[in-house]
């Protein structure tokens, strides 16, 4: 049973959550289209809280975001790595991953864009501003080394107007990949 919480309310470990979980970021209005993320964060920015996203232009979700400002962000019980697996390796502009993948949208209570009916955590947000990596700012070596095909991330910083969780959902219990 999903209930709504606060930002306040929610209690996650925040380094581990999608690097170890890994999530279905939704975009787009119209085709929603669920993307395999891992990497994200959460915080506080302009005094409020935040959901921090990367995409590459390669991927069909990027073209989403920039065309329609909002998002959903949904974690995922560890029975649907099948799913994530299947989002993640596959693109939206050519297949309808819902159906592939066993997913069904849940309409969301604050933006256009659905959540994830099967998520155990689920998101929704609006984006507040956008920044594409540099690689001269890179300041570690290797870093160069993830962009081989320079499809450098864009940083989307979005404010969380909903928050869904399912009481039973225990972060931890998630699994690893």
């Amino acid at each position: 049973m999903l209930k709504q919480i606060t930002a306040g309310d929610l209690v996650i470990s925040p380094f581990d959550l999608l690097d170890k979980s890994w999530a279905l970021l939704v975009a787009g209005s119209e085709h929603p289209n669920p993307m395999t993320v891992s990497w994200g964060g959460f915080g506080t920015l302009w005094n409020k809280p935040m959901v921090t996203v990367y995409v590459r232009p390669t991927r069909f979700t990027w073209q989403l975001l920039n065309a329609h400002p909002e998002f959903t962000l949904n974690v995922m019980p560890a029975q649907f790595h099948g799913a994530l697996n299947y989002c993640g390796a596959h693109s939206g502009r050519d297949v309808n991953k819902w159906e592939k993948a066993g997913l069904r949208p849940l309409e969301s209570t604050t933006i256009a864009v659905p959540r994830v009916a099967e998520a155990a955590l689920s998101f929704e947000c609006r984006l507040m501003a956008w920044q594409d990596f540099q690689p001269e700012h890179f300041m570690q070596p290797g870093i160069e080394g993830q962009y081989p095909r320079k499809d450098y991330h864009r940083i989307f910083w979005s404010e969380p107007l909903a928050i869904w969780i399912d009481e039973s959902w225990e972060p931890a219990a998630a699994g690893a990949r």
